[in-house]
């Protein structure tokens, strides 16, 4: 029968519990708590900027009536005297997945999926903004307690699956109330990745780059849904539209990939919050530019394990670094003024956040700022400043009570206030006892150090400067301490036994080694107030060393970046490139960026000279197949990917720039690979080390793409059944399908009707149009043959075949439609399609009349592209400076920017390379790599770089063992092997 009462008295609670307000009260008579609760004397953070040092906070029904120093108390109300306490807002995390079990991954197949499984969705499984978090949020009370545990109030969570992942809800983290009382906003925000969802196996994007092209095109399509031409009901564009309204998150993931999508939130009109990777002080006043508010992680790297010396020696000097300065970053945000606030998005546990938080303090963060960064600024990006973040009248009671400083590694939480509903973590009936103590026993002196939290106690005994293991425990009041005898003879221990009265004197039993029993008396020394000079030395004996950023942040970098000179060089042995052919004993003035004089006896004020006698004056090399500096290569999702882009994941950091300035490369063209006939587009860049992404493109670029023939694009090499084309018939065929779907493409728009806007085929449009131009990948001699007549099919022509290691086969046909090849010198018989390939192949072009380009295609070759141009003086017989046009104006004028470089003229950039020999030998080195009036290389710079780099590594290895020895976590080295990208590279853009 009790049994039974029991249950019914469970549900009866369940149900009234979860009930609405409104609805019937059908369980008989029962009445509802609704006093106010005041706390007065503490000290209130009503935000982290509004503090009353002796105040009353007054809550009633989940929320804040007032607040204040002198507040009204209602005669009902319930008094709270927290007299010496502070009280804060309880902390938000907006960037979570509480409550939402991750859904299950699809096993993977080698076989690829191109097309959508969903009926009535967008075409692309991976654009997910019909999910809502609410329909798969379930209350975890398990987790909640550790959030509560941490601080924490609220919870932004959402199911992190997609591309775009839908919106998420606002969860308060209250455990007696219903769900409809957790839930405070079903739709917060809507979420955004660089991730693909993982309940779908479909192919596209393979890439980051397709990722950006994806978010362009879901932009078009729905703003074209939304104007009602649609002929079907699209529910996941019906979610984008209506979302649009909602907080944008994007899961940036790196300062880079917030300066990226920040580009894309521009073009597709949103207004991204971006969830950072912690390395944004690197590039901080690009980052600040966005004007974009940041949600930040806590998890600092660990230091390594740097005792071996051979292990250590593989430690990359950025990863030393970031160790170093990761934990400045919240400071650096926080002094540029930018709004950010912190997640716990890769750590651990909950509990590990305080004290990554405690190490960015340590590094300089206000505790303001940080305050402000768990709960007012989470609260404004979310737009709900008037409900959470703060004490102030109507928000939700969400508070913290503790025993001082937040921030202090001594304060104590003892309560998180949710909603109104009280969570206790300690008891604030717990003694305090930690501190330092002095004792004697049997005419010995004692000094007993107790530290660590309130409830997980350490304690160290000393006695004639010996240290003596020691344990201690205290529960209810009661301290149990045993420690090792003076004896050292003997295993024997001393045990203290003392029931804790005040935590300022310990008094109580001990018994000795010999079981005799006496009395002990501690009593806690007062703590020192520090002087003002003695905390200025504190401060400064504790100040963490950091390391500078340089620009890249990394080996090489610079500590201040290069700016323009006027520079004149005298006496060198000019390569000009132009009708004046080879000059001896010249000078050449550099000023503005640009050649301003080239001739003898030149003079200029305020210009710095340099003595080239005996040196070598050249253009800067331009590398016309390149794929370094790129964070993606292929798209090969689909058969054409041409609304992709480089320009979108240059990747400014690639040390293979400086490597390639190092061999006097100034500009280079990153070709998309050659995983689809129609690939995406190429970005042409300057080498310009230090500098961002956006600074490196070329103003007013000109438009080029790569197509791909042979091997790859028909996927010979790899077991992939599914995708067409499979032969070298269907590759034509489908360059015919695309172009005829291009016409008829332009002839709609141009028509006025309405339109889908396609990015591929506006590309595509723009071929057509002669605006974008074609490098394409070729082998064969029938295939580059079948190209060429296509695109006479439609009235334009290839600018580029590249590789073309048959073009001496074809060097006539090539001459008449215009087309120029860009080979490698002496490369064969690396795939079966490569077989007849020979080294004199860009003679035998040139002699034709065709503008021959020697490039690389490889990250290694591109730093000796002047050996490989000396090779064709050997293998055809070409002159040395005809040779040297292979690697400097000829792929200037095959990427349209001969106009700007490729030869040492007048007016032209100063685009230049001093060389201590002849630049086709293999002895010349570049000393000085020049752009656009910059030294971005420097042959002395380098060397004294390579000293300054072996001292700060070696610096920072003593700073990791120190870190070590004092007992701090390290991990092991994980040697960094930077991905070199070629034509055929796929990367891993999964899950």
């Amino acid at each position: 029968m009790i049994k039974k009462l029991l249950l019914l008295s469970l549900f009866l609670y369940s149900f009234t519990t979860t009930a609405q307000e409104y609805f019937p009260k059908n369980d008989g008579v029962k009445t509802t708590n609704s006093n106010y609760t005041a706390f007065t004397n503490a000290k209130i953070f009503i935000t982290p900027t509004q503090i009353i040092d002796k105040g009353t906070l007054l809550i009633k029904e989940g929320k804040v009536v007032a607040a204040g120093a002198s507040v009204s108390i209602p005669k009902n109300a319930v008094l709270i005297d927290l007299s010496g306490k502070s009280i804060y807002p309880s902390f938000i995390d907006i960037f979570s997945d509480f409550g939402i079990s991750k859904p299950e991954a699809l096993p993977r197949s080698n076989q690829p999926q191109y097309d959508s499984n969903r009926q009535g969705f967008y075409w692309n499984d991976h654009i997910r903004p019909e999910q809502n978090a609410i329909d798969f949020f379930k209350y975890d009370d398990k987790t909640a307690h550790s959030l509560r545990k941490a601080g924490f109030g609220v919870v932004n969570t959402h199911l992190q699956d997609g591309i775009i992942r839908g919106t998420g809800a606002l969860i308060g983290l209250t455990a007696n109330t219903s769900q409809a009382s957790q839930i405070i906003d079903n739709r917060s925000a809507q979420y955004f990745s660089t991730k693909k969802s993982v309940q779908s196996r479909q192919s596209y994007p393979g890439s980051l780059m397709g990722t950006m092209a994806l978010l362009r095109q879901v932009y078009y399509d729905a703003k074209w849904y939304a104007s009602g031409h649609s002929k079907v009901k699209d529910r996941t564009l019906d979610a984008y539209n209506n979302n649009t309204s909602l907080v944008q998150i994007m899961d940036a993931g790196s300062k880079m990939n917030v300066l990226r999508f920040n580009h894309i939130g521009n073009e597709t009109h949103m207004n991204f919050v971006f969830v950072g990777g912690g390395d944004e002080y690197e590039r901080i006043n690009d980052i600040k530019a966005t004007n974009a508010p940041l949600i930040i992680p806590l998890n600092f790297p660990d230091a390594f394990d740097v005792e071996d010396p051979f292990l250590s020696h593989a430690a990359d000097i950025s990863d030393l670094r970031a160790w170093n300065q990761k934990p400045s970053n919240p400071k650096v945000l926080a002094d540029n003024n930018i709004t950010f606030a912190f997640t716990l998005k890769g750590i651990n546990a909950p509990k590990d956040m305080m004290p990554q938080l405690l190490k960015a303090i340590e590094y300089g963060l206000d505790k303001t700022k940080a305050l402000e960064a768990l709960t007012t600024h989470p609260a404004q990006i979310l737009g709900k400043s008037n409900l959470i973040g703060a004490l102030k009248n109507g928000a939700y009671a969400n508070f913290l009570i503790t025993s001082g400083d937040i921030f202090d590694k001594e304060t104590i939480l003892y309560q998180n206030w949710v909603q109104g509903e009280k969570y206790e973590i300690t008891s604030m009936s717990t003694k305090d006892i930690r501190g330092n103590y002095k004792f004697k026993l049997n005419g010995n002196s004692y000094d007993l150090t107790i530290t660590g939290k309130v409830d997980q106690l350490k304690s160290k005994v000393k006695s004639n400067n010996t240290d003596l293991g020691s344990k201690i425990t205290f529960k209810d009041d009661w301290l149990n301490l045993t420690f090792s005898s003076l004896d050292s003879t003997n295993q024997n221990y001393v045990r203290l036994v003392s029931k804790v009265l005040n935590t300022n004197t310990l008094n109580g039993k001990a018994i000795l080694p010999n079981g005799s029993e006496t009395t002990f008396s501690a009593k806690k020394e007062p703590k020192e107030e520090p002087t003002t000079a003695s905390k200025k030395n504190a401060k400064e004996k504790d100040a963490v060393k950091v390391f500078p950023i340089t620009f890249p942040n990394e080996a090489y970098g610079f500590k201040k970046l290069p700016q323009q000179e006027t520079i004149l060089f005298k006496n060198a042995t000019v390569w000009t490139n132009e009708s004046e052919g080879v000059l001896q004993q010249t000078d050449v003035l550099i000023k503005d960026g640009k050649i301003a004089k080239i001739g003898n006896n030149l003079s200029a004020n305020n210009a710095k000279i340099i003595d080239a006698t005996g040196k070598y004056i050249t253009s800067g090399i331009i590398d016309e197949h390149s794929h370094i500096a790129t964070s993606s290569v292929n798209e090969g999702g689909q058969n054409s990917s041409a609304e992709v882009t480089i320009e979108d994941v240059i990747d400014a950091e690639d040390v293979d720039i400086y490597r390639n300035l190092a061999g006097g490369v100034t500009s280079i063209q990153v070709l998309h690979g050659s995983a689809n006939p129609i690939g995406g587009r190429s970005a042409i860049i300057k080498l310009k080390w230090g500098e961002t992404a956006d600074q490196l493109i070329y103003n007013d670029s000109p438009k080029f793409i790569k197509f791909a023939l042979g091997e790859n694009v028909k996927q010979s090499n790899w077991q992939s059944f599914n995708r067409f084309p499979q032969t070298r018939m269907g590759v034509e065929q489908l360059y015919i399908d695309y172009f005829t779907r291009a016409q008829e493409y332009e002839t709609l728009k141009k028509s006025g009707k309405p339109y889908r806007k396609d990015t591929e085929m506006e590309v595509l449009v723009e071929i057509l149009n002669k605006e974008c131009f074609i490098t394409c990948h070729s082998y064969v001699q029938s295939e580059i043959n079948m190209l060429m007549k296509v695109a006479e099919k439609f009235n334009f022509n290839i600018n580029t075949f590249t590789h073309i290691l048959e073009g001496y086969k074809v060097a006539d046909k090539m001459k008449a439609h215009g087309v120029g090849g860009s080979t490698f010198s002496d490369w064969w018989a690396y795939k079966y399609e490569v077989n007849d390939a020979i080294p004199y192949n860009a003679a035998i072009m040139h002699n034709a009349g065709v503008t021959v380009a020697i490039n690389s295609d490889d990250a290694e070759m591109s730093r000796r592209l002047n050996q490989e141009a000396a090779k064709s003086v050997k293998y055809g017989n070409i002159s040395e400076e005809e040779a040297w046009k292979f690697v400097t104006l000829n792929p200037a004028k095959l990427l349209h920017i001969d106009h700007r470089v490729g030869s040492i003229k007048v007016g032209k950039d100063a685009d230049i390379v001093l060389w201590s020999d002849h630049p086709l030998s293999i002895y010349a080195k570049a000393e000085k790599t020049i752009i656009e009036g910059v030294t971005y290389f420097d042959i002395e710079r380098d060397v004294q770089l390579r000293k300054e780099m072996k001292k700060e590594k070696n610096e920072l290895i003593n700073m990791m063992l120190q870190a070590k020895n004092k007992g701090l976590k390290t991990v092991p080295i994980k040697k960094k092997d930077n991905e070199t990208f070629h034509c055929d590279s796929v990367e891993e853009h999964t899950h």
